[in-house]
């Protein structure tokens, strides 16, 4: 986990970066990070002027009442689905107006994870210019904190290649 806390910290600081050359606002809606993307980026001084938030919906009734993802999408595969992870994004993007990138995940990190689900994020990316984008991910790490953290840089990578260059 040591390298992993490594790459999330030395992508986050990359992150910041392109937020302050690019004078860029990002919100993020987390699920199964459950706020470690907000956290490690909250970590940087001077952050506030770029980071919005996140909401950190880690269960299904959570993302219907908080980001008005609709339930039927929810109900499907445990929330975990391109269609839940676009809502996150859009819907947290429209709800932090001063915002402009989004960010979200949903995922299913195990144990006890259905076969087809277990290891896979879906990853949204929204701006108010353009279609929202999602990627599913299939997870290397086998264990669950490891996947979170894997996760979470994987948050933090998409964030930073949705940000134009400067």
């Amino acid at each position: 986990m040591q390298d992993l806390s490594i790459e999330l910290n030395e992508s986050a600081l990359r992150l910041a970066e392109r937020l302050r050359d690019t004078d860029t606002k990002i919100v993020f809606a987390e699920s199964c990070t459950g706020g470690l993307v907000a956290a490690t980026l909250a970590s940087i001084p001077g952050i506030s002027r770029f980071l919005c938030g996140s909401a950190v919906t880690y269960r299904g009734a959570t993302k219907t009442a908080w980001l008005n993802v609709d339930a039927a999408d929810v109900e499907r595969d445990s929330a975990v689905n391109a269609e839940v992870a676009s809502q996150m994004a859009e819907s947290v993007l429209k709800n932090t107006p001063e915002s402009t990138l989004a960010v979200s995940i949903t995922g299913h990190l195990g144990p006890d994870a259905p076969p087809h689900l277990d290891g896979v994020v879906y990853i949204g990316h929204a701006t108010g210019t353009s279609a929202t984008r999602v990627n599913r991910h299939s997870l290397k790490a086998t264990e669950r904190r490891d996947r979170q953290f894997e996760a979470a840089a994987l948050v933090i990578r998409t964030a930073y290649n949705s940000i134009g260059n400067p």
